[in-house]
């Protein structure tokens, strides 16, 4: 009897052990949930004025979430509108002196003109007045006194020609006075304009800004802190686009590729696991010695290669978390 009873546990003991071995292995591999993690920190110096983040808070990217004090820079800005202000005010000076020399340039060249006019027609009288003259139809007194007058219309001619050539020169002297001068705006201007570019770049820099959509991991300061030019602010992750970090063997490598799909499970203990669908984002091209932490396939190698595995969170995946891969 006690033989039969050892003979049938021993069969039981094979069909078990025969079950196991055909039992597909629930894994292939595991690893721990990590996140991309970006540190934000300050672009400027001088009091956090806001600061609107609270460790856990779920930001969208580019959310304006403090903002650090600009006063100072905001008036350095002033002054420099004010002084760009005063420089266009001198350039419209210059441009007016400007207008008013040609101005008179203009006048001088209409008074030549009428003293051309005025001398051609008493030019006319003169040839009409000495065909009477000659006939004895007026006396040679007047004939004379259209002479003197032509005389002296050809002395205030020469006179205004000369008036005209100093007056170009003058003209062409302050011209180029007046443009060397507002060339030297235009270039005050220029700095200025750069000035204001910078102290443009420098206020807006001043926002904190959440510069991905993610969770916030760690707070450092808080408002009214003075914060200076690089101090870490805050940590956030993207939780919602997150990898799992596993280990495999040289013989699984072989049948590993980029973009391959496959199924990742976090563990939360007691056999009580979630799926989500994985794919193969990258693999190392160097093998290290085997974790402390992780279970291979083959437990006894001694070189594996990492990989990272893709998936969209839920929520319930948390960062450090262990998880599974079944390729």
């Amino acid at each position: 009897m006690m033989k039969q009873i050892t003979i049938m546990a021993s069969l039981v003991l094979m069909v078990m052990m025969a079950a196991c071995s055909k039992k597909e292995k629930a894994f292939d591999a595991t690893g721990t949930f990590e996140a991309t993690e970006v540190t934000v920190s300050a672009k400027a110096t001088g009091e956090l004025k806001s600061f609107d983040v609270t460790e856990g808070q779920n930001i969208e990217d580019e959310t304006l979430v403090g903002r650090i004090d600009t006063y100072q820079l905001t008036l350095k800005k002033q002054q420099l509108e004010t002084q760009r202000g005063q420089l266009a005010a001198s350039k419209r000076q210059l441009s007016s002196n400007r207008s008013a020399t040609s101005s008179q340039q203009l006048d001088l060249n209409k008074q030549l003109s009428s003293l051309q006019q005025q001398i051609a027609n008493a030019q006319r009288e003169r040839k009409r007045y000495s065909e009477l003259v000659n006939d004895g139809a007026v006396p040679r007194k007047q004939l004379d006194d259209i002479d003197n007058q032509i005389k002296v219309l050809n002395r205030q001619l020469e006179a205004t020609r000369d008036q005209i050539r100093s007056s170009n020169a003058a003209l062409a002297e302050q011209g180029k006075g007046i443009g060397a001068q507002m060339d030297g705006i235009d270039a005050q201007v220029a700095g200025i304009d750069a000035q204001q570019r910078q102290l443009d770049d420098q206020i807006a820099n001043a926002d904190v800004v959440a510069p991905i959509a993610g969770t916030v991991l760690e707070k450092y300061v808080e408002q009214g802190e003075y914060v200076t030019t690089g101090k870490p602010l805050f940590k956030m992750a993207d939780t919602q686009r997150m990898f799992i970090r596993a280990y495999v063997t040289s013989a699984q490598l072989q049948n590993l590729k980029v973009g391959q799909p496959c199924k990742v499970f976090a563990n939360y203990g007691n056999g009580q696991r979630k799926e989500y669908a994985g794919t193969v984002t990258w693999i190392s091209s160097r093998s290290e010695f085997t974790p402390k932490t992780i279970l291979t396939d083959d437990e006894r190698a001694d070189l594996v290669y990492a990989v990272k595995i893709a998936f969209d969170n839920d929520g319930f995946v948390k960062i450090g978390m262990y998880g599974e891969v079944k390729f």
